[in-house]
């Protein structure tokens, strides 16, 4: 009998102990040890050793989340790759190339030999080329969150959605107020514009982290290890959810986009453009001519009348 409490006793230690050995702020993470130590698969024979007391790099979440889109292994609840053949927009995830600190390195090929430049988010800035591509690393120093809120009883005040916002980001993200520079609200289209900036050439704080995060908890599944938390702003003793995210980023160098990458549509836009405008032309020129040619016939004609 004493064998037997003794065993139970040892297998609900070992439990709590598994319990607190988690990764609170990434969901993937497999954690074990003492001390606990928390690593993300990159690969069949990587781990990433990573700190959960903080936000992931975003250049790790997404080397992670690529992994485990190629073993099928989703990263929803539900859904995913019906089939191999199956293609989504999947919102601009690739698998990356990071630095040791989990920084993106300034040219990116995806394991191919098409290559391009990204910002400090990992937002592709440049045109794409072969391996002999010149990059240089560029921090992104402002990002704008567009966001839709799901409807509300009443409508709420700027001031205080301001304030609710900053603590959400806080809070949840670890982003100082300070860096929230404005906050527009269009009551009637639930729009929400959030400008976060921080002083060009200071490298802290990494805006991709708070903006990866947000538009993981909105648009699918929070990366937190508790998912049952969404991200949520308090406003007057009530809680504001989100329905869309949009984010821009700006960054402390122009992009080096140029017109032979523009999509189709756009191209096609132009052209049709263009060729509305030429025939336009064409059109003043032949109506000039002919008008020309009509007085030439008129003029003989009053000519003769006052002989």
């Amino acid at each position: 009998m004493m064998k037997v409490l003794i065993a139970l006793f040892v297998v609900v230690l070992v439990d709590v102990v598994a319990s607190q050995c988690n990764c609170n702020t990434m969901k993937w993470a497999r954690c074990d040890g003492t001390p606990c130590q928390c690593n993300l698969q990159f690969s069949s024979t990587y781990k990433q050793p990573i700190d959960c007391t903080t936000l992931i790099p975003k250049c790790f979440l997404m080397k992670a989340e690529m992994y485990r889109a190629r073993n099928n292994m989703s990263t929803r609840s539900i859904g995913g790759k019906p089939v191999e053949t199956a293609f989504v927009d999947n919102d601009g995830i690739y698998d990356p190339e990071c630095e040791s600190d989990g920084k993106f390195k300034a040219i990116q090929c995806n394991n191919t030999d098409v290559c391009w430049c990204v910002n400090s988010a990992g937002v592709r800035r440049s045109d794409k080329g072969d391996k002999n591509i010149q990059c240089v690393p560029v921090e992104t120093y402002w990002v704008r969150l567009e966001l839709k809120h799901k409807e509300v009883a009443i409508p709420l005040d700027t001031t205080k959605l301001r304030t609710g916002i900053e603590n959400a980001l806080q809070e949840r993200y670890k982003l100082e107020k300070k860096f929230v520079t404005e906050v527009q609200y269009d009551k009637d289209g639930r729009l929400i514009v959030v400008d976060v900036q921080k002083p060009k050439g200071q490298p802290v704080p990494d805006l991709s982290l708070m903006a990866y995060y947000m538009e993981k908890d909105i648009k699918a599944l929070p990366l937190f290890y508790d998912e049952s938390k969404p991200f949520e702003v308090s406003v007057e003793g009530g809680k504001v959810s989100m329905d869309q995210i949009l984010v821009y980023y700006v960054d402390e160098v122009a992009p080096t986009f140029t017109m032979q990458k523009l999509t189709g549509g756009i191209i096609a836009v132009i052209v049709v453009v263009s060729l509305i405008v030429i025939a336009g032309f064409l059109v003043l020129f032949f109506l000039a001519r002919r008008q020309k040619a009509q007085y030439s016939k008129a003029q003989p004609r009053e000519m003769e009348t006052m002989s």
